[in-house]
């Protein structure tokens, strides 16, 4: 993904583009930076432009920061529903004179068993980090298979393909063909992870999000829109955990 650094502040962006006259810069929780720029401007224009535009840019990318903070984050109290590849499953706690925690999934739904001594805030935040360790964990199996089916589909093959903390991307591809996704993804529902899959495969082929990039994913996707639209409403939703 491209680059540039802007004092201690790396910002990453998309460019897309398209028959038009002008430059359109988006910053959004759900995409990142997006730059829309004519067809015939080339790559040291285009980072002569967001060197420009950085400081409109950190200022917007602080402000999503804020945003972020102000999802409902989850308590992790028995009856609390936990989202996992669409569905939400409820959360059961047990407390237990017991020296440690332990969290499992079973027979549909997340148990947990605290020590009864420890209080609210310290249940909290030890259950929060053994749900993202299981988010993970089983999440990575799970997209493994996913993306197995569609690398085979389009006749591609990432170097690696890893779950990440990424707060502002959904995935990323990199030059040397690694794929790095938001382990958070694994919340959303199949059809939305599918999407955020072929969309990274498909810039093992196409690093532009160009004309040819968009229909290698339609045809792979018929109706990737659907998802798109699906992170745009819900993406922000992902971020209650974490």
């Amino acid at each position: 993904m491209p680059q540039i650094q802007y004092g201690n502040t790396t910002i990453y962006y998309c460019h897309y583009k398209q028959a038009r006259k002008d430059v359109k810069i988006s910053v959004n929780i759900v995409n990142g930076v997006e730059v829309f720029i004519p067809d015939n401007l080339d790559d040291a224009k285009i980072s002569q432009i967001i060197k420009q535009k950085a400081p409109w840019i950190t200022k917007k990318l602080r402000q999503l920061d804020e945003v972020t903070t102000t999802v409902q984050q989850k308590e992790f109290v028995s009856g609390e529903k936990l989202p996992y590849l669409g569905r939400h499953y409820r959360l059961k706690v047990h407390k237990e004179a017991i020296p440690k925690a332990s969290f499992q999934f079973k027979q549909g739904r997340f148990i947990a068993t605290v020590p009864r001594s420890w209080p609210q805030d310290k249940i909290q935040d030890h259950l929060e980090q053994k749900l993202i360790h299981w988010y993970r964990e089983h999440g990575h199996k799970k997209i493994i298979e996913r993306a197995s089916d569609y690398q085979s589909m389009l006749g591609v093959e990432p170097r690696s393909l890893q779950l990440k903390t990424q707060h502002k991307r959904w995935g990323t591809c990199t030059p040397n063909g690694d794929i790095y996704l938001n382990w958070r993804i694994v919340m959303a529902p199949v059809r939305v992870i599918d999407y955020i899959i072929v969309h990274e495969l498909a810039h093992l082929i196409v690093p532009e999000h160009n004309d040819k990039f968009w229909r290698i994913v339609r045809t792979t996707l018929p109706h990737y829109k659907e998802a798109k639209e699906w992170l745009r409403v819900h993406g922000i939703e992902l971020h209650s955990i974490g």
